[in-house]
């Protein structure tokens, strides 16, 4: 029996689900994206076997949806979809504020559909990319990636256990946090260095000598501001550091500790205390570059690349477990 996996946002990270998906022969991929075009170039690409012009109607016969979507256009989404998801459904989505995520779920959406977060990092491979949108989705770009994933309490456990085999037929692993830990570690690593990406914009290009200095502003420039580029709109970013707004507002006050400790140490000429401020910091990055390439982390759950095992043991938890359960209770 086929199992339908709707994704709602075709950019990117949503293509690149699809892709990865694309071998398993058991699952249909259904694909919505408010930008028609996107949609039509996803289905070309291979990301999904079918698009749907209509947002109801893309979800009513899903088991599963995963919403990959800019966290602005969630809130929406929900409530448009909440009364065509059948029972037993699983939401997943992909936002960076996983608290804000399963409240909304749990006033818009009826009970017996079950909500998983899952928080995607894309393999080392893909770590240096500035690419995104739908051209720039890869089959691989999740593999010996990681994926945190939280639940709110009272979740079943076949819920979470099909978003770990879903994650595993990506090539990924699987690390269990709650929301609470899940917003914390999304605040250090992926709201605030697109901050700090529009602080130091912010700070150069006020400055009066901009207008020779973007003439020599090359790759460590680049490289640093890339950030701000994930957001095709600034308001992304903005609801990402408001809703994680207690995170967010403790890693600015770290970064701007790191900060002062740097300038200090330049203004007052000391040489030993720079030289070593920057070689910790060389080291550590180095040393996460090696951690990231090998993805040994302990205690993740190691992803199993064994399609055929994997798409077997996901159809029978969905089949004979999750869904199966709700049939009994009609």
């Amino acid at each position: 029996m086929t199992v339908q996996i709707t994704i709602l946002g075709l950019g990117q990270v949503g293509s690149s689900i699809g892709l990865a998906l694309a071998s398993q022969k058991n699952i249909k991929r259904v694909g919505h994206d408010k930008d028609y075009e996107v949609a039509r170039l996803s289905q070309k690409a291979g990301a999904v076997d079918e698009i749907k012009i209509n947002l109801p109607s893309s979800v009513s016969n899903a088991n599963i949806v995963i919403l990959s979507m800019p966290l602005h256009e969630i809130y929406d989404t929900l409530g448009y979809i909440a009364q065509d998801l059948q029972e037993g459904t699983v939401i997943l989505d992909t936002a960076p504020a996983k608290g804000e995520v399963a409240s909304w779920v749990g006033r818009l959406i009826p009970q017996e559909r079950y909500y998983v977060g899952l928080s995607p990092a894309a393999g080392a491979n893909y770590l240096h990319g500035n690419d995104l949108g739908v051209a720039s989705a890869r089959a691989d770009l999740f593999k010996d990636g990681l994926f945190l994933v939280n639940a709110p309490a009272g979740t079943p456990s076949e819920a979470l256990d099909l978003a770990s085999n879903l994650i595993n037929l990506m090539g990924a692993q699987v690390m269990f946090t709650d929301s609470v830990e899940a917003d914390g570690l999304l605040a250090a690593t992926h709201v605030l260095p697109q901050l700090a990406a529009a602080a130091l914009l912010n700070a150069t290009v006020s400055q009066p000598g901009w207008t020779e200095a973007r003439k020599v502003a090359a790759r460590p420039y680049a490289s640093v501001t890339s950030g701000i580029a994930y957001h095709d709109e600034a308001k992304s970013l903005r609801d990402a550091a408001l809703a994680n707004r207690e995170n967010t507002v403790r890693m600015l006050d770290a970064y701007m500790a790191s900060l002062q400790k740097l300038r200090d140490q330049i203004g007052d000429g000391n040489e030993a205390a720079l030289s070593s401020y920057l070689e910790d910091a060389v080291k550590a990055r180095n040393r996460w570059i090696d951690e990231r390439a090998r993805a040994d982390w302990q205690g993740a759950q190691p992803s199993d690349m064994d399609s055929v095992t994997l798409g077997a043991r996901m159809n029978q938890l969905l089949l004979g477990n999750l869904f199966g359960r709700n049939k009994k209770k009609k």
